[in-house]
């Protein structure tokens, strides 16, 4: 994909942070946007500010855990624009603080469903547009947790370790079947958006200290979804299959690839300081 002009992309979780940034820039070169969100108004919201600067672009709003929903979502996307999608984004995503051994089942579930399935669902939903298109690009988003594990976050690593896994997989199958359609993996770092406002949390004592973990989440925010945006859509236009996105998120990549599963040991009580909390 050379160029976005006349091209047409659905974005996930367009409401807000990444995706209301990635929707709004994708709009200014020349690209039609199906914005998606749980939210009705905040994804609205994303589509009047790109209206505003004479984009076009089209609200919905959904729940991407619901498989029947995201097919749904998909055959009405290309109803609207009169034409196949040639970009799926899979951006929405929740964030969860849990032990393994506290963690509640639903809120298990309530992650996989959006930040794993939903990413499923998308992908197959919209990959018979991309085909038909002649010119797709798929692009998941994973995060620094697809590469590395760490404390409190095992559901939230266990679907971005997946998102990482399927991704890679479709990359292999597109180009051994010689269709056309890219695919990249997006491996966002520290972003400043509202997850860690919309995160479950969950410690040993039953209690978590939101706003430590709010305090400490904006500490651990290196890159904005402007910038973020950016270096997305960049690696799209150069069909990049691993797209990293933020200092730290390059910084874990080196040390993934130097130290091997020895960097756990700097995950005990390095990357979650929620740990500090919990009981032994």
């Amino acid at each position: 994909m050379k160029s976005l002009k006349g091209k047409l992309a659905a974005v996930t979780g367009a409401g807000s942070g990444i995706g209301r940034a990635v929707a709004i820039d994708l709009a200014r070169r020349g690209c039609r946007v199906a914005a998606s969100d749980i939210q009705a108004d905040a994804v609205a919201e994303t589509v009047r500010l790109i209206k505003s600067a004479k984009g076009d672009a089209k609200a919905y709003s959904f729940d991407v855990a619901d498989r029947e929903a995201f097919y749904q979502h998909a055959a009405a996307v290309k109803k609207d624009f009169k034409a196949p999608a040639n970009l799926v984004i899979n951006n929405a995503g929740v964030g969860l603080a849990a032990s393994v051994l506290e963690m509640k089942w639903e809120d298990f579930e309530w992650l996989m469903g959006i930040n794993f399935w939903g990413v499923c669902y998308g992908t197959q939903a919209f990959l018979p547009q991309l085909i038909e298109s002649r010119d797709g690009h798929v692009v998941n988003v994973s995060s620094m947790y697809g590469m590395i594990s760490g404390p409190l976050t095992s559901a939230y690593n266990a679907a971005k370790f997946g998102v990482r896994g399927y991704t890679e997989a479709l990359r292999i199958e597109m180009k051994a079947a010689r269709l056309p359609v890219e695919v990249s993996c997006v491996h966002p770092g520290g972003i400043r958006t509202n997850i860690a406002k919309t995160s479950r949390l969950a410690t040993a004592s039953g209690n978590a200290d939101r706003a430590k973990f709010e305090k400490w989440f904006a500490r651990m925010t290196l890159t904005t979804p402007e910038k973020a945006a950016q270096i997305i859509i960049s690696g799209i236009l150069g069909n990049r299959p691993r797209i990293l996105v933020g200092p730290d998120a390059h910084v874990i990549d080196v040390v993934q690839r130097t130290v091997g599963i020895r960097y756990q040991w700097l995950a005990q009580t390095l990357l979650n300081p929620l740990m500090a909390g919990m009981k032994p």
